[in-house]
């Protein structure tokens, strides 16, 4: 078990703020540190992550310290119920759920910290608890990692693998869409269910990108409707494709990829198996 303890001035410059300002969120009831028989204020990592959850929302959402309260009460009362009946023995989560609690009960589930994560994927624990709270603030690439450490794909999270798959008709304009995470990337999908494809459709406004590279099990097939992609293999191998052009090559080596035209680009992505 992780015992580390760290003072308040540690504490403190984790969280971002200064150390009058966790002794006032003592006082508000905020936050209740481990107290030494001296009476040492201490913080664990846990308490550490709760500070910098106080920090985000009393900056990002302007919260007072009584919405904050009620907030960590609401987040707390959550992850004591735990997944609904079916869940926690690995059904499926429902789709509606956001994506930021799906992999917080996933990794919670796996028995990781954020620390182990981070270390694991390189993304900053400070990204993955607001992703975690918000299901914003990752990279395309950075949410594929993270999906990979805790044994799911971008697919199931979305909901796309709802079902059993076999039949999927999906009628013009009413395709099902993932989640937005990324700022500028919307994921439409063309085949629901546990399918050996995975058929979607990119938006990609401009300027929109993977913003980094990743890498997977199985093929991966693109063929550009509107607009113009770059995308970029083993790091070195430079691809413009344009409308009409189609792409095909192996996942496993490492891919990033941008939307190189002055608008929206548009894409049929098929990735088979569904690894993605």
């Amino acid at each position: 078990m992780d015992d580390i303890r760290f003072k308040i001035a540690e504490a403190a410059r984790m969280a971002g703020v200064s150390p009058s300002t966790l002794r006032l969120w003592e006082t508000q009831e905020l936050i209740e540190p481990i107290r030494t028989q001296s009476g040492q204020r201490l913080y664990d990592r846990a308490l550490v992550e709760r500070l910098k959850t106080i920090a985000w929302l009393r900056s990002e959402r302007g919260l007072n310290p009584a919405a904050i309260r009620q907030s960590l009460r609401d987040e707390d009362a959550a992850d004591e119920a735990g997944f609904p009946e079916g869940e926690a023995d690995g059904g499926s989560e429902p789709a509606e759920m956001p994506v930021g609690l799906k992999i917080r009960r996933l990794r919670r589930d796996a028995g990781k910290t954020l620390e182990a994560v981070a270390q694991a994927t390189g993304v900053s624990v400070s990204q993955l608890s607001t992703f975690e709270r918000t299901s914003q603030g990752l990279s395309f690439t950075a949410l594929h990692g993270v999906a990979a450490f805790l044994g799911t794909t971008l697919a199931s999270l979305s909901g796309q693998e709802q079902g059993q798959g076999g039949e999927s008709l999906i009628r013009d304009g009413k395709w099902p869409t993932w989640p937005t995470t990324t700022s500028g990337v919307k994921v439409q999908v063309l085949a629901e269910g546990r399918n050996q494809m995975e058929c979607n459709r990119f938006q990609l406004a401009p300027g929109a990108s993977s913003e980094g590279a990743y890498q997977h099990e199985g093929e991966e097939f693109i063929h550009v409707l509107s607009g113009s992609l770059e995308i970029i293999l083993d790091g070195d191998r430079f691809f413009e494709l344009h409308a009409g052009d189609s792409f095909y090559f192996e996942s496993r080596r490492p891919h990033s990829w941008h939307n190189s035209f002055d608008g929206e680009t548009v894409l049929l992505w098929i990735n088979t198996p569904a690894t993605f």
